[in-house]
């Protein structure tokens, strides 16, 4: 094309109806701002840093994932008023130990330490704590087990008479010398030996090694060393948060962390201290997001520079576009602000959509001004007619977006449509920017002329293969489709948040630990009943489901069997009472202490001599051991009587409470024990635990149990609900994305058949993407869902390019400097959700990944689906290319 054709071209009016009409307003907003680019340009920097200043000063974000969806919904009812009637703390505080006595009692001191701080702590519940529970315990045990631990603490008489009236190092001693010659006289088998003798040498190892010691009088009381779950204890908090900070809980978790270093918890004490429960799992997660965020965002911003130099070599143009979209940012980030108040967890990608989709305006402007600059010459003519081909395609691209956004508005998902709102909002924006400040700048700053046309010359084969085999191209791609499309039947939501969280990260590893964990019934539903009367019936109904293992309510506060249980327990009671409860002896003396250690160690020598084999092992171990005892220093024996009387004290505490057991009625359970299962309007809950806890068995539990109650809240109700909830959310809005953009572009086109081709390549590939994540394994999650927007706003936008190109005539669509803005465009979001893609973090990282998964095949789509699908252009309208 010559100049003088190209000038003749760019003269041409307008064409008639709404296209002219979009085409006039695109050219006339240009032209003034060409002739007037200081105002403009000065206009612009103002209300960008008016703008800015109020995006800084009332930035907010609420981290509060229940407002992401609306509270109108039945079930998110139930949640609540689950909540409401049954507080649960948001965060768990796990306790583990080497011994059941170390971990009673730093749980013990943590609970009553964190209650003095109802400013960030609203609650502490420590159910191991409860004197009710612990007077009790033997009674919830089978009757065997019970009757078997009653005996076994009778049996123990001598050894807890001599603990009981002397719990010192002396009277530990005292005891094992008591011991030692019971096994040398031969009135205790000489097998009753090396276990507690083993044990004993054990502590004492630390103890001379200078290592932290503690010994547990409750495995020597049992004949075992103790379980898992005694070894470990749950402190349930329920911490004040702040939604406005990207870490709501912090303050709490500072708080629990901080008491436990003063209480010397820890490392230092053997005791490990873990966090989990929602708030330290989301702190977690945005304690990660915004260590990251700085250099991501840095990162994303470089590699958006190198490409928009690729594609448009120009310093001058690279600083006009990148100033446009700054611009068009900051006022969308006002008026997002405006809009929501604050942004949510979800509203806040609005970030990332703007960088990918405002971009693409501006490089499609520039590079369409590039070829006209080459055509044309002058500055002024170049951008004019940069607006009179371009402003017609970005207009329509800019509305098809906008209206993509938009259709999430109406839909129940909070989090995406304030997301729509603000995005819709933000391609406005985008797209005024880049007809009113990108033009103006460009003037001002006046780039050279361009010395070569435009365009991708290199697929010149491309574009002739895509003319011959069109018919192939278009029916092979429309048959895979459509063979893949049994795929879709697989396609499946992850609704496990915790797969969306660092799985290195503290809270999610002891979150996965602990699901199993019954007296937590982290994945348990949850009815509510009018009353404690109404419990039978409706758990009757629950414990009949396959999908069910148990149930439970204040009920199982009720022992079975009792009066088996407390004949055993009152026949201990009768035998220990006496020596449970003897005058206090004075505290012993060193000189005390050290002639205790050596009479125990000459017992344990003499007995060596006499019961060869493990017995006399054990007791000639336990006999150096406690020579070196007496022969060291003072602050030794202080250690070692830490270690062992410090628990024993626990340990005799626990006994004395297990024998005071008595009936267990409804009446008698205390009011702070009852609040866990029966509300203060007499409401009762029952809780039903699921037989696993992976996804399809979770799935099942919370459908079954919901067919019997559908007022059922809980875990795994809330997550598969919520998937219902959004899933339904994407398809209305999708539905509704479609038909708003076939309007309008049937009111902008005015053939049926012009919408189809603009509309099929954006369905074709939509399916592609959903087929290619089920061959790849990538489930939709509550993270990577907000991908389809993106389909959607991208999509748009490139097919209305293509079409609209194709109905001017132009031909080569592929050589044409369309398809190279197209590139180049779809290379600058591709980078903005590179970042999130190779983030640490597993949500953000499948966000990334869908993102990038859904923008290949839209790009493919648009780029070589679409003009074979559209074929030559119309007789009438034929040109030789695009530019």
């Amino acid at each position: 094309m010559t100049a003088l054709d190209a000038r003749e071209a760019s003269r041409a009016p307008p064409p008639r109806g709404l296209a002219g009409l979009l085409t006039r307003l695109a050219l006339g907003i240009v032209g003034f701002c060409v002739t007037f680019p200081w105002m403009v340009v000065i206009l612009a920097a103002a209300l960008t840093a008016a703008a800015a200043w109020f995006s800084a000063s009332r930035f907010a974000i609420d981290t509060d994932a229940d407002r992401l969806l609306p509270s109108s919904l039945p079930w998110h009812q139930h949640q609540q008023a689950l909540q409401d009637a049954f507080p649960q703390g948001n965060m768990v505080a796990v306790l583990d130990g080497p011994t059941p006595e170390l971990v009673q009692h730093a749980a013990g001191a943590l609970a009553a330490r964190l209650g003095g701080h109802a400013d960030l702590v609203g609650f502490v519940h420590w159910p191991e704590g409860s004197e009710f529970l612990r007077r009790n315990a033997l009674l919830y045990l089978p009757p065997d087990e019970a009757a078997k631990a009653a005996g076994g603490l009778a049996a123990a008489r001598p050894l807890l008479a001599v603990l009981a009236a002397d719990p010192s190092l002396r009277g530990v001693m005292q005891a094992l010398t008591l011991g030692a010659r019971a096994v040398d006289a031969g009135q205790a088998p000489p097998d009753a030996l090396p276990g507690p003798a083993n044990q004993l040498s054990d502590t004492l190892d630390d103890v001379l090694a200078g290592r932290f010691a503690s010994f547990s009088w409750q495995a020597l009381l049992a004949g075992r060393p103790p379980s898992e779950a005694e070894r470990r204890a749950f402190i349930q908090l329920d911490p004040k948060v702040d939604f406005t900070a990207m870490q709501p809980g912090a303050a709490a978790t500072a708080l629990v962390r901080r008491t436990a270093d003063e209480l010397r918890l820890g490392p230092a004490g053997r005791t490990r201290l873990r966090l989990t429960g929602q708030v330290p799992i989301d702190d977690e997660q945005f304690g990660t997001l915004s260590r990251h965020a700085a250099l991501n965002f840095g990162g994303t911003v470089v590699a958006v520079l190198v490409i928009l130099w690729l594609a448009l070599h120009s310093g001058r143009i690279i600083l006009a576009v990148f100033l446009s979209l700054a611009a068009g940012f900051a006022v969308t980030a006002a008026a997002g602000l405006l809009m929501a108040g604050a942004f949510n967890l979800i509203s806040i990608a609005f970030t990332v959509l703007f960088v990918g989709l405002g971009a693409d305006f501006g490089i499609q402007f520039s590079v369409r001004y590039r070829t006209e600059r080459h055509d044309l010459g002058t500055m002024k003519e170049a951008l004019c007619s940069a607006a009179r081909k371009a402003g017609r395609p970005l207009t329509l691209a800019a509305l098809g977006a906008a209206v993509g956004f938009f259709s999430f508005l109406p839909t129940a998902y909070r989090g995406v449509a304030e997301l729509g709102l603000i995005a819709g909002v933000g391609m406005i924006i985008a797209f005024l920017a880049t007809i009113t400040v990108l033009p103006a700048l460009l003037t001002l700053f006046h780039p050279p002329g361009e010395p070569e046309r435009m365009g991708f010359t290199v697929l010149a084969p491309v574009d002739r293969f895509l003319t011959r085999h069109r018919t192939l191209v278009v029916g092979g791609t429309v048959l895979a489709v459509l063979a893949g499309s049994p795929l879709l039947r697989h396609l499946q939501f992850d609704f496990d948040p915790m797969h969306l969280q660092d799985p290195a990260g503290e809270a999610v590893m002891t979150y996965r630990e602990l699901t199993g964990t019954p007296a937590l019934g982290i994945n348990a539903a949850s009815v509510i009943v009018p009353s404690v009367a109404d419990i039978g019936p409706m758990a009757a109904k629950l414990a009949a489901l396959p999908e069910v293992e148990s149930t439970r309510s204040i009920l199982s506060l009720v022992p079975a069997d009792q009066d088996r249980k407390l004949a055993a327990i009152r026949q201990a009671a009768t035998a220990l009472a006496p020596v449970l409860t003897p005058k206090a002896k004075p505290p012993p003396t060193d000189e005390q202490v050290v002639a205790a250690l050596r009479a125990a160690a000459q017992a344990l020598d003499h007995l060596a001599t006499t019961k060869p084999g493990a017995a006399a092992a054990a007791a000639t171990r336990l006999a150096g051991q406690l020579t070196g005892l007496a022969d060291g220093e003072p602050a030794l024996r202080d250690k070692a009587a830490d270690a062992l009387v410090v628990p024993l004290e626990i340990a005799l505490d626990r006994v004395r409470a297990m024998l005071r057991a008595a009936p267990v009625t409804l009446a008698s359970i205390p009011p702070e024990v009852a609040r866990d299962w029966v509300a203060p309007d007499g409401r009762a809950r029952i809780e039903a635990l699921p037989r696993g806890d992976d996804n399809a068995t979770l799935r099942r539990f919370a459908g079954a149990v919901l067919a019997v109650a559908p007022e059922a809240a809980g875990t795994p109700i809330g997550l598969t609900q919520g998937e219902r909830t959004i899933v339904w959310a994407f398809i209305e809005a999708g539905a509704l994305a479609v038909v708003a953009i076939a309007l309008i572009l049937w009111i902008t086109l005015r053939r049926f058949g012009d919408v189809l081709l603009t509309l099929l390549p954006l369905l074709v590939a939509g399916a592609a993407t959903l087929e290619l994540m089920v061959l790849m394994g990538e489930p939709f999650n509550f993270a990577n869902v907000i991908a389809l927007p993106l389909l959607l706003g991208v999509g748009v936008a490139f097919k209305i390019y293509y079409i609209m190109a194709w109905r001017d005539g132009h031909t080569n669509l592929l050589q044409s400097t369309l398809t190279r803005a197209v590139l180049f465009s779809a290379l600058t979001t591709a980078t903005a959700f590179g970042s999130l893609w190779l983030s640490d973090q597993p949500g953000m990282s499948s966000m990334g990944k869908l993102m990038a998964l859904a923008l290949l095949c839209t790009m493919c789509a648009a780029v070589l689906f679409q003009p074979a699908l559209m074929g030559p252009p119309r007789e009438r309208k034929k040109r030789p290319s695009a530019g």
